[in-house]
């Protein structure tokens, strides 16, 4: 955690510019549009001390000259009035971007979040297997706002304050050299206080969207293992460890909060520091022209008479000056919170999608009198292997579940085996049944026929073709599922058991019920099929929601199933209809068991004992007693899984 935290996270090179160009590819009209809105709000702002500087020389000018004021009133109410129409204008235009860009803000998290989500379904599962699930989490929340505001505020105030202050520094020279040094160099200071303290602040705002990730993370986790934290009464150390997260959350966040607020005043300060440089400036220029005659841009010397107006002007610009820099600075650290979360979406839409490099189609097919087959686009509950070839034929192989393991290698990490040398024969219609302790490898093998990771050696027949050859998602269609871990999703009981098979009628899911078993209870629920289920099927017992698994395996009717411990943690009774269930799920289909409980795997046709990935025996319930093995111990209670 420790090292987590010294780490320095920050966005990636060209984070900005590929943010940019998203924005201005999917809403072009729209950002051009509040861009224009933005100008001429800017021009509002800082065209105020110009309206101001000629109602002052208007005065002064004709007081001097002896002009009585109703003859000249009419020039002020002039001015006011073009005045009022340009307020007016900033007005409109400033609800016109803020109200076009909390559009495109929106929308703009909305399409990120598909694009991310879209992109996540993709992933491999090795990404899930070494991402926490808090953090991935983090992203979709923490890091989509921080983009919100960076769109949606951040980067409109650092336009307008880069318009505005371009146009007052124009301005400004167009005035006065000597005043517009004394601002540029007040600036100048602002800005390196700025950077300074604003650095630090964006340093530990990032610091802050990691650890806010691992927070989160660790919510999530003692919430999903609430119960277990109950059962061995560990809520003292559960909450010794989240309290530890919370304080280096509350630490870096404390730091860059005190960073970015100290900011604002320091600022401050310095501009009315400034404020008062200009005002005894001005007062030279009044006093001693010739001393201190006043230059413009074009070194030209400016009248006497207009002096007054000009030092009110710079006064009122000087304002404007440090107020815009004063935003800029506080927005650099929103910026960089902005630009680290934008670094972790992409971090997530950058990475590679799962590879399919197979070729071979799962198909429907369809018998004909003479006991051929053809593929047809209607469903039926036969299918076969479509099989194209480099000279341009194509095969069709039947499908029938024969599944061969061939001498094979594999390793989570290319430096670690965990299987060695393992061959499994599964001719169609048998049951094989894995039995081990725990890390033995068992799961790992129902991995690798799913393709959830690639073998590093050997090879993994189906029906005689290369598992490589075959598209993932075809091959996993022919492959059901009861995992031990039952994983409900809200929805009906319906929508749950549907999941196996979207386009299964209502006929189909209750038959599905009844092969596992299931329809009694679900019957007796208050809705029945149509109750509701949320938060995982938290108001279904172990053994309701495994049967509901079940179902939904049935209803997928794949030829080939696997069944990982699928009654390891529910009571005996429910076990027998559990089994019963089971056991309909399996006429007729390869299955491959993984169970801890030898007595549900008795009738297998062959079984598996694995020791560190590997095979240490096999053959049936029968021959394994009358080795007097490891089987034999596990069967006769000499020796437990662990």
């Amino acid at each position: 955690m420790e090292q987590t935290m010294n780490k320095k996270p920050k966005a990636k090179k060209g984070t900005m510019a590929r943010l940019l160009k998203m924005l201005f590819k999917r809403y072009p009209g729209k950002l051009v549009f509040a861009m224009f809105c933005i100008v001429i709000a800017a021009v509002s702002n800082f065209t105020s001390s110009i309206f101001v500087k000629n109602i002052t020389n208007t005065i002064s000018i004709n007081l001097k000259n002896g002009t009585p004021f109703n003859e000249f009133w009419s020039q002020i109410v002039g001015i006011l009035i073009v005045m009022g129409v340009f307020y007016a204008a900033g007005l409109l235009a400033s609800f016109a971007w803020n109200y076009t860009m909390a559009i495109v803000t929106q929308r703009f998290q909305n399409d990120l979040r598909k694009t991310m989500f879209d992109h996540m379904e993709t992933l491999p599962i090795r990404y899930f297997d070494t991402h926490a699930h808090g953090d991935i989490m983090s992203i979709y929340t923490n890091d989509t706002d921080t983009i919100r505001q960076l769109i949606s505020q951040s980067l409109p105030n650092v336009f307008q304050t880069a318009v505005t202050v371009i146009a007052l520094l124009a301005i400004m020279l167009y005035n006065s050299l000597w005043l517009t040094l004394i601002v540029l160099l007040g600036s100048i200071f602002m800005f390196i206080n700025a950077k300074r303290i604003g650095g630090k602040s964006a340093k530990f705002f990032v610091k802050q969207q990691k650890a806010l990730g691992t927070v989160e993370g660790s919510i999530e986790e003692s919430i999903n293992g609430l119960k277990v934290i109950k059962v061995f009464s560990h809520e003292q150390k559960s909450t010794e460890d989240f309290d530890k997260l919370n304080e280096e959350l509350c630490k870096v966040s404390t730091v860059g909060n005190i960073s970015g607020n100290i900011v604002a005043p320091i600022m401050g300060n310095i501009g009315n520091i400034l404020y008062a440089l200009l005002g005894i400036a001005g007062a030279a220029l009044i006093a001693f022209p010739n001393t201190f005659p006043n230059y413009n841009i074009f070194f030209k010397v400016t009248a006497q008479e207009e002096i007054i107006g000009i030092i009110v002007q710079f006064l009122m610009m000087s304002r404007m000056f440090t107020n815009n820099i004063n935003n800029f600075a506080q927005q650099i650290t929103f910026i960089v919170m902005g630009m680290a979360g934008a670094s972790r979406v992409f971090d997530l839409i950058d990475e590679p999608s799962e590879v399919d490099d197979g070729y071979v189609a799962l198909v429907h097919i369809k018998y004909n009198k003479d006991g051929s087959f053809e593929e047809t686009n209607e469903r039926t509950r036969y299918y076969a292997w479509k099989h194209p070839h480099g000279d341009g034929t194509t095969t069709y192989t039947e499908l029938k579940g024969d599944i061969i393991l061939d001498q094979v290698d594999f390793g989570y990490n290319p430096d670690k085996i965990v299987l060695h040398d393992v061959s499994i024969y599964a001719h169609p219609g048998q049951k094989i049944a894995l039995v081990g302790a725990t890390g033995a490898g068992k799961t790992t093998i129902t991995n690798l026929l799913n393709r959830f990771y690639d073998i590093a050696d050997g090879k993994i027949r189906y029906d005689g073709i290369n598992i490589n050859k075959i598209k993932k998602d075809d091959l996993r269609k022919s492959l059901g599922i009861v995992l031990q871990e039952t994983n409900l999703f809200t929805g009906t009981v319906m929508d749950n058991i549907r999941y196996g098979r979207l386009d299964a009628t209502d006929e189909e899911v209750y038959e599905a019920a009844k092969i596992a078993n299931a329809y009694d209870f679900i019957m007796r629920l208050p809705q029945g099929f149509n109750t509701m289920l949320k938060g995982d099927g938290s108001n279904l017992s172990q053994g309701q929601r495994q049967l509901l698994s079940i179902a939904r395996a049935a209803v997928a009717d794949a030829p080939v199933m696997i069944l990982d411990e699928a009654t390891s943690s529910i009571d005996t009774r429910t076990e027998k209809l559990v089994q019963a269930g089971t056991d309909k799920l399996m006429e007729g289909r390869t299955v491959f068991v993984i169970a801890h409980r030898l007595s549900t795997i008795q009738n297998a046709d062959a079984i598996m004992v694995l020791e560190h990935g590997r095979i240490i025996e096999r053959g049936s319930h029968d021959d394994l007693i009358k080795q007097k093995g490891k089987y034999y111990q596990l069967y006769t209670g000499m020796f437990e899984l662990e």
